[in-house]
């Protein structure tokens, strides 16, 4: 692996972050008491869609609550083209939701565990503010 993870390409941070970002998700809805199938893939999308990962990251930016260092990372990971945007979303919700992404991936493979699980705890606690 690429040592240097702030020289990592955005989409490459954005990729690992999907992945960690819907396992911590899971295990969320697990331990929430959530166990059939359907309602579980049904209330992850409430946590993983590209709208709320966008709308997440909106509010950090608005509360201010980013080092000047993840800001860095969230410009580059929603300045990145991936080439493609899914058919449900904007342009700019996905870019917002890519660099959420790449947030997630950067603590993660920077082994910022603590931040990282700062984060994503925010994040859920957010949406399922939202969402109630």
């Amino acid at each position: 692996m690429q040592t240097n993870i702030k020289q990592m390409k955005s989409l490459a941070l954005a990729y690992m972050g999907d992945a960690i970002y819907e396992v911590y998700v899971r295990e969320h809805l697990l331990q929430a008491g959530t166990v059939k199938p359907n309602q579980l893939h049904q209330e992850a999308i409430t946590f993983v869609s590209a709208k709320a990962q966008a709308w997440v990251l909106l509010n950090w930016l608005e509360q201010e609550i980013l080092s000047d260092e993840e800001k860095q990372i969230v410009s580059r990971g929603r300045n990145a083209k991936s080439g493609s945007v899914p058919k449900n979303t904007s342009v700019q919700t996905y870019r917002y939701s890519t660099a959420f992404e790449a947030l997630i991936g950067y603590h993660y493979l920077s082994n910022n565990k603590l931040r990282l699980n700062e984060l994503i705890e925010l994040a859920i606690h957010n949406l399922e503010g939202r969402n109630a």
